[in-house]
């Protein structure tokens, strides 16, 4: 029997360092918003014949009166983000990068992609994506809520919830400090796609949370030790469960993130993350809250 909950100073010493980081780190340096967020256009191009160099690009788009320009190379092609969204833009960058080339024997640039986005539409995006993560946190609320009303000794239903909740909060500052820390240093970008792998990773945090919880339910009407041995015992029957089935996640996901394309790269960097550090909480953060907070109340009432 591993002695998880009598060890939960040593897991929310762990917690508080990531916690503590991901706060410096956002409050210092933020989250890199997308285009998705901010407005602007991306542009993708291929160049074959002839590549030219970063600062040739960068020259040409600025001679083309295009601003904020952020250029990042890829494997084959070239992903080029610009403040400005119109049509006359878009032509105005085409136009840029075929001079680059006009000299050169065989060379061609062929547009993959172009996406633009205002910056209405932006701020759109980011209200509508925190309604969505709030929303999420309110039914999960609820959802644990319900199925645990049977559950009222030695902790109320609602407790419950509460202890998830905080276990997803757990998760979700220490996936969005990675990913500023990302920001700053390797510019990660944020878009919708990081929004989805969010709600994705609130999701399966809180599926591998209540498998514990309903453990910790049925053995406390047969348990005959205390709360806390009985959470103990609860997580030690679903710790390789949990562990196994978040591992197959994690090989499959750090594949995707190895070996997938730079479109996808961010949406399951950010699912890895959060699996992950999810399963971390759901195993050493939730369950010692609902021994904390039962200790605590036993205290108060004496």
């Amino acid at each position: 029997m591993i002695k998880i909950i009598q060890r939960r100073k040593i897991w929310f010493l762990i917690s508080g360092v990531l916690i503590a980081t991901s706060i410096f780190a956002l409050s210092t340096w933020g989250l890199k918003l997308g285009i998705d967020f901010t407005g602007g256009s991306l542009l993708e191009v291929e160049f074959t014949g002839y590549r030219p160099s970063i600062s040739e690009i960068q020259d040409s788009l600025s001679q083309a009166n295009l601003h904020n320009i952020i250029i990042q190379p890829t494997d084959n092609t070239i992903i080029i983000r610009f403040q400005e969204n119109n049509e006359t833009a878009h032509q105005a960058a085409i136009s840029g990068l075929t001079t680059l080339i006009k000299d050169k024997d065989g060379a061609s640039v062929k547009e993959l992609q172009f996406d633009a986005v205002g910056p209405s539409i932006g701020q759109e995006l980011k209200r509508k994506s925190f309604n969505a993560g709030f929303i999420v946190l309110v039914l999960i609320i609820v959802y644990i809520s319900f199925s645990f009303r049977k559950v009222s000794q030695p902790m109320a239903s609602w407790k419950y919830g509460v202890a998830a909740i905080i276990a997803l909060a757990h998760d979700l500052m220490i996936t969005c400090g990675v990913f500023s820390f990302l920001g700053h240093f390797y510019g990660m970008e944020i878009n919708t796609s990081f929004i989805a792998a969010i709600l994705t990773v609130l999701g399966y945090s809180v599926n591998d949370t209540i498998i514990v919880f309903d453990r910790i339910r049925e053995n406390l009407p047969k348990s005959r030790e205390d709360f806390e041995n009985t959470v103990n015992r609860s997580l030690n029957q679903t710790l390789i469960r949990s562990f196994n089935t978040s591992l197959s996640s994690i090989l499959a996901l750090l594949a995707v993130v190895i070996f997938g394309g730079d479109s996808i790269r961010g949406f399951s960097l950010a699912l890895l993350v959060g699996v992950f550090i999810g399963t971390y909480s759901s195993l050493f953060v939730a369950s010692p809250i609902l021994v904390i907070w039962d200790n605590f109340s036993r205290r108060s009432r004496s």
